[in-house]
Parts: structure tokens; sequence; C-alpha cells
């Protein structure tokens, strides 16, 4: 994993299939806050409980102005069919080749049924209206973040 992005650097810009409305270009979200969260893969136990806890989470932001976005490795219809059988309330951006994991620095080896595999390592990026990183978190535990963003953002 490379050290990537850190606080108080401008967010990358990318640009990423959405699973709902098309391309999403992070530069098109200034003037809003965005909570970027990295998971590895759709429909596992970790990330479907860190999916969850943020859309039972999604209230608490109404009024604060802030997008979450959920970013993984798995293509648009794998996005689909996760949101919809877990009746996500954000989008879920296809990084199908890594690239913006890669930029990042999201990306790390992993063991997975006992083969050391490439894949994204749990984290999230709080972003500022002017595009600016707040706050980074790197192996985020998929339990209780919620409620250290919430606390952050006042909401």
């Amino acid at each position: 994993m490379t050290d990537g992005v850190k606080e108080g650097m401008t967010a990358p810009d990318f640009t990423l299939e959405s699973d709902d409305d098309g391309p999403v270009t992070l530069s098109r979200l200034r003037g809003s806050r965005v909570v970027l969260y990295f998971y590895p893969k759709d429909d596992t136990p970790g990330c479907t409980i860190q999916a969850c806890d943020f859309r039972d989470s999604r209230a608490r932001f109404e009024g604060v102005d802030a997008v979450i976005l959920g970013v993984s490795a798995d293509d648009v219809e794998s996005h689909r069919a996760f949101r919809s059988k877990f009746d996500l309330n954000f989008p879920l951006l296809a990084d199908v080749g890594g690239s913006v994991a890669e930029l990042y620095g999201v990306l790390a080896d992993r063991m997975v049924g006992g083969k050391s595999r490439r894949g994204i390592s749990r984290s999230t990026f709080l972003i500022d209206e002017e595009g600016v990183v707040q706050r980074v978190w790197r192996s985020v535990d998929p339990k209780g973040h919620m409620e250290m963003l919430a606390e952050l953002l006042g909401a």
C-alpha cells in the first residue's frame, strides 16, 4: 500500500461510473462535503455491515450537506445488485481497474482463502467543500465508524 492521500491535500479528482446516475466526477461535488469510503467487495459480511451502517445513519446527514460515496473494484452490475439487496441510499462507484484506489493509497496485499491477493483496504476520506481532505481513516473497522463521522460532521 502506498502512502496515497493525506490530510490537508487536495483530494485527487476522478470520474467513476455510478450504479445509478452514470459517471460521478469528484470535482463536480465542490460546495458539499464528501464522505468517500473504499471497501473491499460487495455483499461480503464486513462490507455489508459498513454499507448498512451508512444507510441507517443517512438521516443524520440531512442538513449537513454531505455526500456519501462508496467505492470498490466491483462492476456497476454488482453494485446495483448489492444496493438493491440492502436498499442502500447512496451511490456506489465502480473502480474496476483499481486506479482510483491506487491513487488514494488504499490498495494492499491481503490474504484471501490462504492466498495473497491485492485488494482494497477499507478506508474513508472526509473531503471539505473546497476539495481538501480533512480526515483520513485507514484499515477501518466496519462497526461504529459512522459514529465518529457523524460527530465530526456535527450530524
